[in-house]
């Protein structure tokens, strides 16, 4: 299969890259880039904005979406297109992604014509950024076992809950919410799903200190926070269905785990000493490196997969589910083996940027294999949607979600 650009999709990545080497804010390099770490958050936000709001005032800022919302209606492999190219550049990351990839989207399919023209061109251009609400303490993997409510009062709705690992609520101007409206349904069918004012009376967000030494993660307290119900995105009840929308865009706008790779696991190992030999000699370490070039490289191919459907108009399938599953697992192990080889001394903090990625990799990977969906949700759904494998018992089917035994 020939994975080259056409012609016109050669053309088109020439001028995202003229444009991007003209406009890039750092300078063009492959790598890891670091520089942000040592920004405030306000400084690091403030940054991001002023990237985003440079590729909307030159139309690079959401291609895909109408011409009408900020966007060129450019095709699918144009999207990724440009952001293979500026993935080659050190710019503000981590920002907008789950607003534009996620909250975008649910607006695009749901909202009124007049609330899309509200609030997609700001998204777009920078100036509103947007978070999504859905994990709790109770309901993580399981979003349908959420518990946060909400009661109709009038014109609006009464939400009472906690959300939980909520990426960017502290800096965020608007998010998207589903909450349990009814408890004496199936817990699939009791839901309803709102966008927010997070600046509304009675949100009060409390960020998390990770052992990375962040804090992007949020936990969110919602007291009596009023609501319209003019900010119900889809029919009372059809949350889920809404939220599922937003869960498929999830598995493009969280793609795989980035960091080191098996690239830096080499380069490390030829350098490395391990008992008065180099590691790379040791026949253990060359199998592991090996076995994470087999795997970089599947997911390669997958991703080639990926773009070859969407060259042809295609929706990539749930085998999308595999890249996040292989790359945040081969992040922990070569993260873990960047520290082994230091023995004791390889969880000591040290001035040794090549150490330092090893660290970011192992501490930051676990939190990766549960973000965007757990390695075992994923696993299901390749089991089931993939692989037409039966699906596993439920003991909740049918029953109404009070009636659910809980650990309460």
């Amino acid at each position: 299969m020939d994975f080259n650009d056409t012609p016109q999709q050669a053309k088109f990545r020439a001028k995202c890259r003229h444009w991007l080497s003209e406009n890039a804010q750092y300078n063009a390099s492959i790598g890891n880039d670091n520089s942000h770490k040592t920004l405030s958050t306000e400084d690091y936000v403030a940054r991001a904005r002023t990237w985003q709001k440079k590729k909307f005032d030159a139309g690079w800022a959401m291609l895909h979406w109408p011409e009408c919302f900020g966007g060129m209606a450019a095709s699918p492999i144009e999207r990724i297109i440009w952001e293979q190219e500026e993935s080659l550049f050190s710019v503000p990351r981590g920002v907008y992604e789950i607003g534009l990839g996620m909250a975008g989207p649910v607006m695009m399919q749901y909202a009124s014509d007049e609330q899309k023209a509200r609030y997609l061109p700001p998204m777009a251009a920078g100036e509103e950024i947007w978070c999504q609400l859905f994990s709790e303490p109770s309901a993580g993997s399981d979003v349908a076992g959420l518990r946060s409510k909400a009661v109709k009062d009038g014109d609006d709705w009464i939400i009472n809950g906690q959300k939980v690992w909520t990426s960017g609520a502290h800096f965020c101007d608007y998010g998207i919410i589903v909450v349990r409206h009814d408890a004496n349904v199936d817990k699939h069918a009791g839901m309803t799903f709102f966008f927010i004012d997070m600046k509304s009376t009675g949100i009060d967000i409390k960020p998390i200190k990770q052992i990375t030494g962040g804090s992007s993660f949020n936990e969110v307290y919602f007291n009596d926070v009023r609501v319209p119900d003019s900010q119900r995105l889809g029919a009372v009840g059809d949350g889920w269905r809404v939220a599922i929308t937003t869960l498929m865009n999830e598995r493009l706008a969280v793609g795989d785990a980035t960091g080191a790779d098996v690239e830096e696991a080499l380069v490390w190992a030829k350098k490395q000493d391990n008992q008065g030999q180099l590691m790379i000699k040791n026949t253990a370490v060359r199998t592991s490196i090996a076995d994470w070039y087999c795997q970089a490289s599947g997911l390669k191919n997958t991703k080639l997969r990926t773009m070859s459907a969407l060259s042809k108009g295609e929706t990539p399938g749930p085998e999308a589910s595999i890249t996040k599953v292989v790359s945040a697992n081969k992040l922990q192990a070569i993260g873990n083996f960047g520290i082994d080889s230091l023995d004791m001394a390889g969880m000591l903090k040290t001035n040794d940027s090549n150490i330092h990625e090893f660290h970011d990799a192992w501490l930051g990977s676990a939190g990766l294999r549960i973000a965007g969906g757990t390695d075992e949700i994923l696993r299901n759904i390749i089991a089931e949607r993939v692989l037409g494998l039966p699906q596993d018992p439920r003991a909740d089917k049918g029953v109404a979600f009070k009636d659910i035994p809980s650990g309460n």
